[in-house]
């Protein structure tokens, strides 16, 4: 097992979810998946230059996690999972 995601589970009292390029099943593009995230969302910080890669490279990586309770929660956006694990983890310091 990775050593950051492994950290990330140590760290979460509650669940933690990982999800990549799930827009692909509704055959969305990663453009139109995150149009619709922004809306839903309270709108989640993803960097432009991140967000302009996650297009390019049609590749949304999704972390959602609940370090203490199962009502407070964290979801990163990116197009890399190593990146992702360590904004993760940058959350819970």
């Amino acid at each position: 097992m990775d050593v950051k995601f492994k950290q990330l589970l140590d760290r979460c009292k509650c669940g933690v979810h990982i999800t990549v390029n799930s827009h692909r099943d509704y055959y969305q593009s990663a453009a139109e998946s995150l149009e619709e995230i922004s809306c839903m969302e309270c709108p989640p910080s993803i960097d432009e230059d991140i967000k302009k890669i996650m297009i390019e490279t049609n590749t949304i990586v999704n972390i959602h996690f609940y370090p203490d309770t199962p009502i407070g929660f964290y979801s990163i956006y990116h197009y890399d999972f190593d990146a992702a694990l360590d904004q993760a983890l940058a959350c819970l310091d």
